[in-house]
Formats: C-alpha cells, structure tokens, sequence
C-alpha cells in the first residue's frame, strides 16, 4: 500500500500496563487489509495519568480510543456523552468523536451479540450466564436490549451477582435472576443459551473446568466462552461433544473490533482479516 500523502487519523488503546496486546494486531491487520489511513496504538496510561491522556487524544484529533481496565468507568466523567447500553452499564470501552466530542460506548457486549446472532436471536430467549463481572454485565445487558427473554445469572459472589440481576431487572425488560454458584452447576431444560463470562479456562490455565453439569448440556443450546486465547477451551470442546452449537470467543472479540472501526471510520471491515490475525497468535 502506498504511504499516504497525509498524516493518518489516530485510533488506540489506553491500557494499564502496555502488555502485548493482540487487539492492537488484530485492528491494524483490518486497516491494512481494506488500505484505511488509519493507526492503532497501545499507551500506557496511569489512572493518575488518564485526564491528560484524554485531553491529548482531544488535542491531536483522535477518532477514538479504547480503555481497558481499570480506566472503563472513571474514563465516563472524561467524556461528553454516553450510548444507551454503556449509559446502564455504567462502563466503557470505546470512545468515539462524534461532531467535535467524545461520546463513550461499550463494545464487549455488542461484539458478543453480533457473535450470537451468527447462530440464534436472542429475542425470547432463556440464557445462563456464569459469572457477574464486566463481560457478564455487557453481555447482559446488550442480550437483553435485544429481547432476551430471561437471563439467570450463576454467581459464586451473591453481592456481585444480585447486583447485576438488579440492574437487569430495573433497566431492562428482561427476567434476571441470581443463582449462588456452589458445586456443578445444572443447567435447565428450557435454556437456549449458556454463556461462561469467567476468566476460567484463560491461558495459561487452559486445563481449567468450568464447574457446571456436562450431562444438562444437550444438542438444543448454544454454548459459548468469552476466553479468546485459547480459542477452543474445555468448556467449547466439551459442548462440542454433546451436540452443543459453540461460539468460541474470538467472535466476539472480532465483532468488537469491527463495530469499533465503524464507529472510528464509517467503514465495515471484512472479520476474517482480523480473525485470521487472533488465530494467527492463538491458534484456530
């Protein structure tokens, strides 16, 4: 591709600390494949530090920025505005320029849902989510903006996992409800879709188990793992075995970043680019 006669337009990341940071991979393989005038850094931004680093992406006229933890929510009292699903998620993970100001959004869960929709619509369905963090509350909520029926939401923490049930219930129409996570868990008969929004199962303990009762996962659910390194965790190998239809959690990290990219640029960006960039690094 031919060097630009102009500088690109900024995009990147505000981590804590720059580690290797495949995201950064995986966008800039998108830019390059569709020839986008268009960079993605990684920063490493202090929470003492992170005002400026907003005021400086202000001042060079970037078109957006990611942030990780643990910048995802004091970040919001940076910008000038809010998305519906980051609004009642109280947390961000992409900030777009929008007419001249930052206006934050989250991504994780709308990456999560367009990797759902590859294979079943959410809309009246029965969904099982393990775990009460940030991935739990943006899968959460953004399945339940579209139409999800009931969410059940399985806990070892009741404080964490009650909250995010009540937020569900007073912000969305969906039917959440809290599970105390204690031994193997049975899923029900009547769940369409299991979600793990764990760390378990993340490299390197990829050996890890899900504590969950493989015997109550049959060929009608959909089964999916936010853990997208390595791709195929027990938990998608196990489901697999039983007939399950598995979503491994390189498309929502994928779908992520292409709604990322069109909310920087306005183009949509072909996943296999940025897919066979993760697998690449992580293995299919």
């Amino acid at each position: 591709m031919p060097a630009p006669d102009f500088l690109p337009a900024l995009t990147g990341s505000f981590a804590q600390p720059a580690a290797e940071n495949p995201t950064v991979d995986m966008i800039e393989a998108a830019y390059q494949h569709h020839g986008l005038h268009f960079r993605y850094i990684n920063c490493e931004v202090s929470s003492a530090s992170l005002a400026d680093a907003v005021r400086g992406a202000r001042a060079m006229g970037w078109a957006g920025f990611n942030c990780s933890l643990p910048h995802k929510v004091a970040v919001i009292d940076l910008l000038d505005g809010l998305g519906e699903s980051a609004a009642i998620m109280g947390a961000v993970n992409c900030a777009v320029r929008r007419d001249g100001q930052y206006i934050g959004e989250n991504t994780d869960g709308k990456g999560f849902l367009e990797s759902l929709k590859s294979v079943v619509d959410p809309a009246g369905k029965s969904i099982v989510m393990f775990g009460a963090g940030g991935a739990a509350r943006a899968i959460g909520v953004e399945t339940a903006l579209a139409g999800a029926r009931a969410i059940t939401v399985v806990n070892r923490s009741a404080e964490r996992g009650q909250a995010l049930v009540d937020l569900l219930n007073d912000m969305t129409d969906a039917q959440a409800s809290f599970v105390q996570w204690e031994g193997d868990y049975d899923v029900s008969t009547g769940s369409d879709v299991v979600v793990n929004a764990t760390s378990i199962g993340l490299f390197p303990d990829v050996d890890a188990r899900i504590p969950v009762n493989l015997d109550t996962l049959t060929p009608g659910m959909v089964v999916a793992d936010v853990i997208p390194n390595p791709p195929r965790t027990r938990l998608i190998r196990d489901a697999e075995r039983r007939g399950c239809t598995v979503l491994d959690g390189l498309g929502m990290l994928v779908n992520q970043g292409v709604i990322s990219i069109k909310y920087w640029t306005g183009a949509d960006v072909e996943p296999s680019a940025m897919r066979d960039k993760l697998e690449s690094i992580f293995g299919g």
